[in-house]
């Protein structure tokens, strides 16, 4: 193929979508194509889309719709979530060429050129992250009532450790330090005998790795073996995504939630005993059906209890095909709002209360990017999550030094070089 040829690739929701966003690029690459500034036009784009929530998408139809303005020329090439529920309507939008199934997503370029031979679906180097998420499992068997992902996504399924192992290997030897092992519901991953525990040792093993984290699990997931194989790794970092949703029993259940409040505090009581730097992030949705004023504060003092480092907040929008969207007692979409800013004005505080007991240590910074916002400074984050912007200077992204953290500001920790 002509190397003249561009490409753009817009990538919406999940660390799984942003992997294979990845590989896309890294095919693309591999078969002449050149991956187009903001400024250019490109002949092909794809949009992995999102459909999790409402707002979702609204900006996955919004980006389809901007590339076609911005790329007159261009063929534009659909897939992900909201591509696989409502692919009639993605396929009469401006320049959609192909709308692909996530069934038959690591064969999207396949469909686009039929006569050409194809390069391997896998990850070489996660361009756009100093982080490389790397995809261990795909789909889930949970049907939370509140959730399409198993309707588009499809059943669990897993990798291979080989493969895993090679895909991770090529990263490290391509410079990345640190690696993410992520998936739909990567609780269920299983090769064979061997489990997600398993999988955290051996990659924990591989040289030249300097991080390793484990993305978005449960807490009813987080046992003893998984919970021993993070605290005793080598590279392991002592921070997790533990998604909670709800701080109410009541709500919980609700959703099919397969934890209790009291198991979630029980597994962050654990890791924390363990290891007193571990720090959380989670997931909390606002508004599902049925949510009372007490619910609602259930969930806000198990925010104060466990002051997480981050939280991603989510107002509830009913899925058609979930048994949540017809549920009675709908929550009115001024409360979900209200609910949505006390969630948000909350977490900025614990979040800072959280930070601040790490005044006046020195902890080891992976730095990740330059922030137009905060000029000649660059950003990273320490090993237990903590946000923080460092003086440029010499340094540059994928760069993992000593910092001394000496102030606290409303979004991050400010440091300086130790070395």
């Amino acid at each position: 193929m002509e190397s003249s040829k561009k490409f753009k690739v817009v990538t919406l929701g999940c660390r799984t979508n942003q992997y294979e966003s990845q590989a896309y690029t890294d095919q693309l690459k591999k078969m002449g194509y050149v991956e187009a500034k903001e400024d250019e036009e490109a002949e092909l784009c794809i949009v992995n889309t999102c459909t999790v929530t409402e707002s979702a998408d609204s900006s996955s139809r919004y980006q389809i719709r901007h590339l076609a303005r911005d790329n007159p020329g261009s063929k534009i090439v659909v897939t992900g979530c909201l591509a696989e529920r409502t692919p009639a309507e993605l396929v009469n939008l401006p320049n959609v060429s192909h709308v692909i199934s996530n069934k038959d997503k690591e064969n999207l370029l396949s469909f686009v050129f039929p006569e050409v031979e194809i390069p391997e679906f896998a990850i070489e180097n996660f361009s756009a992250h100093t982080r490389s998420f790397v995809k261990v499992q795909d789909g889930c068997n949970s049907f939370c009532t509140y959730c399409i992902i198993p309707y588009v996504r499809g059943r669990s399924r897993s990798r291979t450790t080989p493969d895993i192992l090679k895909e991770i290997e090529g990263l490290i030897a391509s410079g990345k330090k640190e690696v993410v092992l992520t998936g739909i519901n990567i609780g269920d991953f299983e090769d064979g005998e061997q489990r997600l525990a398993d999988l955290v040792r051996q990659v924990d093993l591989i040289p030249g790795l300097e991080r390793l984290r484990v993305s978005s699990i449960d807490a009813d997931e987080v046992d003893e073996d998984l919970a021993g194989a993070i605290l005793e790794g080598k590279k392991t970092c002592q921070s997790m995504h533990i998604v909670l949703q709800s701080g109410s029993n009541v709500i919980l259940k609700r959703m099919n939630r397969k934890y209790t409040r009291q198991i979630f505090l029980e597994t962050i009581e654990r890791l924390k005993k363990a290891s007193p730097d571990f720090t959380f992030t989670t997931d909390i949705i606002v508004g599902f059906p049925g949510e009372t004023e007490e619910d609602f504060q259930d969930t806000l003092s198990l925010v104060r209890e466990i002051r997480f480092a981050k939280v991603h907040m989510f107002p509830y929008s009913p899925r058609e095909r979930t048994r949540a969207a017809l549920y009675p007692n709908q929550v009115p979409k001024d409360v979900i709002a209200r609910r949505k800013q006390e969630v948000l004005r909350l977490t900025e505080e614990v979040g800072f209360e959280l930070r601040n007991a790490y005044l006046g240590r020195t902890m080891k910074v992976l730095l990740e990017s330059e922030d137009a916002s905060r000029p000649g400074y660059i950003f990273g984050h320490t090993e237990n999550f903590l946000p923080v912007y460092i003086p440029l200077g010499n340094l540059k992204s994928n760069d993992l030094i000593q910092v001394k953290l000496l102030t606290n500001e409303p979004d991050a920790l400010i440091g300086v070089h130790a070395d």
